[in-house]
């Protein structure tokens, strides 16, 4: 029988269950305990190991026994919760969940993929930086532009012309850590050959999706968050909806919709024969948006730059 690892992450510790042999215990969240748990996961060999994503207290344990060579999966921890609540599972301690994912896993048999690196998740947390500095720099100027003449109107001018200078600095550092590695500059540069598609966009897509180019069509849209599912019921048909996926890579593809249903002459028929058959615009928009990511991901496949044609 296939062993699963289901491990629950808190600051200072890992509650480990490992099924079916129904053997729990729990280690430190540092170097120390995560070498003790290598320890016990390598002679039983595994074939998941999996913990849910936890505002980043988990990122130690991933790398570590990714470096391991154990099959580590990093889970949504919405489809454990749903999978508590299928079996009838209410209780929630620590030990509870570690067990509700290690069953998790052997049900669902999520795929395995390769993890991020170093440079990937450095990438990945300057953008993240750049989408808070983007909203503070929002918030503040909505609060100037409220703000009657005076000392508090001054504070905020400063706070501003300070995120200003912060986005233009990380924006340097951004560009220089993509341009100056040869892979991630020719992606970037296939990526922006497709007219609506801009740095900001690209590089979401190098640091959120760094496995773009070796999914299908429809993987690619459900990683995005733009494959559409509906509710239906015998005779009633509801609504579709699109959900799940990563929500950073489905913002940007979004905003990079609206520019190439204007300017991409491809996107911008379908956009526009779409409309003449009625479809609102946001659901147009959003179908703009899956075509989009579904050419990138054939582009990065291929090698090719966009061609019209």
């Amino acid at each position: 029988m296939e062993i699963t690892v289901g491990i629950d992450v808190s600051k200072a510790r890992l509650d480990v269950h490992v099924h079916p042999a129904n053997e729990s215990f729990a280690v430190s969240n540092d170097a120390a305990g995560l070498d003790e748990l290598k320890a016990r996961l390598a002679p039983i060999e595994p074939v998941r190991v999996g913990l849910e994503a936890s505002g980043g207290h988990e990122r130690l344990a991933v790398a570590m026994l990714a470096a391991a060579g154990l099959p580590v999966i990093v889970l949504n921890p919405a489809q454990v919760r749903h999978y508590a609540l299928a079996i009838g599972q209410r209780a929630k301690t620590d030990p509870i969940d570690a067990r509700l994912i290690a069953l998790f896993l052997e049900a669902a048999k999520p795929e395995v993929r390769a993890l991020p690196d170093a440079q990937s998740d450095e990438l990945s947390a300057l953008m993240a930086r750049r989408r808070q500095l983007l909203d503070m720099l929002t918030a503040e100027k909505a609060r100037r532009q409220q703000a009657r003449p005076g000392r508090v109107r001054t504070s905020l001018a400063h706070i501003v012309t300070t995120l200003q200078d912060e986005l233009r600095k990380l924006d340097r550092d951004i560009n220089t850590t993509v341009r100056g590695t040869p892979v991630w500059r020719d992606k970037e540069d296939l990526l922006a050959s497709v007219p609506g598609v801009g740095p900001v966009t690209a590089r979401t897509l190098l640091a959120e999706m760094p496995e773009l180019g070796s999914f299908t069509p429809k993987q690619v849209a459900a990683m995005a968050g733009l494959a559409p599912f509906t509710r239906q019921s015998g005779k009633w048909r509801g609504r579709s909806f699109i959900g799940g996926g990563r929500g950073t890579v489905r913002t940007a593809l979004f905003m990079a919709a609206l520019v190439a249903a204007h300017h991409n002459p491809v996107l911008k028929t379908f956009y526009r024969r779409l409309l003449a058959t009625g479809k609102p615009k946001l659901v147009a928009l959003i179908a703009v948006a899956r075509k989009l990511i579904i050419i990138l991901n054939a582009i990065i496949r291929d090698q090719k730059p966009w061609q019209p044609a």
